[in-house]
């Protein structure tokens, strides 16, 4: 069987790409299943470039087609930020102090001028490639005024998508996946990666 190995620590996501490989013909590896990979330092300036940092360094340890992604939230009104600071902008991996940021650098500003995208950039890199794949996923949305939702995590719960009348913490797993940006960048690698790797 063909090994491919999904540079996340996270289950959630590396259950996510499990359903666009066929388990019969692939085993799908995460940093979890390796032992003791050092943690790796995300340096770049754009998600494609933390991406690429981290798919680099897992393929180039073991050998093997790595996937890696770099997600974040940029909001239009901070002019693009927190962007790939998201998850260390107020405190590492701090959701509450993130969150709490967001909405006090957003203070005064209406409604309707309160646009977002979560943008998430997947990098596929094969040693027998010489380009790496790269697709990129996005939804668009608004920051609401203050958190509601108990489901998700990061900027979840202010993350509101006027189509649904919801935000993204409000939505089930299944209807997450359906419009996420991880879900649609995972639908483009879906249809190019078998006709981009080179076995």
């Amino acid at each position: 069987m063909k090994e491919i190995i999904i540079a996340t620590k996270n289950p959630g996501k590396a259950r996510e790409f499990k359903r666009i490989f066929n388990e019969e013909d692939f085993t799908l590896k995460t940093l979890l299943d390796l032992p003791a990979f050092p943690e790796i330092r995300e340096t770049g300036k754009t998600f494609e470039e933390n991406a690429t940092i981290k798919a680099h360094a897992v393929m180039e340890r073991f050998n093997l087609p790595t996937i890696a992604d770099d997600s974040g939230l940029q909001i239009d009104a901070l002019y693009g930020r927190p962007g790939v600071y998201s998850a260390r902008y107020a405190g590492d991996h701090n959701d509450a102090a993130n969150n709490a940021k967001v909405l006090s650098e957003l203070g005064g500003v209406p409604h309707e001028k309160r646009t977002a995208r979560f943008v998430s950039t997947l990098v596929f890199a094969n040693p027998k490639n010489d380009q790496d794949l790269v697709v990129e996923g996005e939804v668009k949305g608004l920051i609401g005024l203050f958190p509601e939702g108990d489901d998700g995590f990061g900027y979840d719960p202010l993350f509101y998508i006027p189509e649904l009348d919801k935000t993204m913490a409000q939505l089930t797993i299944d209807e997450k996946n359906e419009i996420s940006h991880r879900g649609n960048a995972i639908r483009k690698l879906e249809t190019k990666w078998e006709d981009w790797i080179n076995w």
